[in-house]
């Protein structure tokens, strides 16, 4: 069984410690498991069984705006 996966719209990340503090922020949300970053594009795709609005609230307190990402 594959792992869900969240898909957000990142604002403020511009390094590997951006990405760092983020997943350092994400592993304290329940269900978390990994998450990938594309600077570039400025999005995440976060994998767990996570409240999609809790990641983004994590990453939003740590100084990275962050939505959902709606297909």
């Amino acid at each position: 069984m594959s792992a869900i996966e969240t898909n957000f719209y990142v604002q403020g990340m511009k390094c590997d410690g951006c990405i760092a503090k983020a997943r350092e922020a994400l592993g304290k949300v329940p269900g978390y498991e990994e998450s990938d970053f594309d600077l570039k594009a400025g999005t995440a795709v976060v994998k767990g069984d996570i409240d999609p609005q809790a990641a983004a609230h994590a990453l939003t307190e740590v100084g990275y705006p962050a939505a959902v990402k709606s297909d």
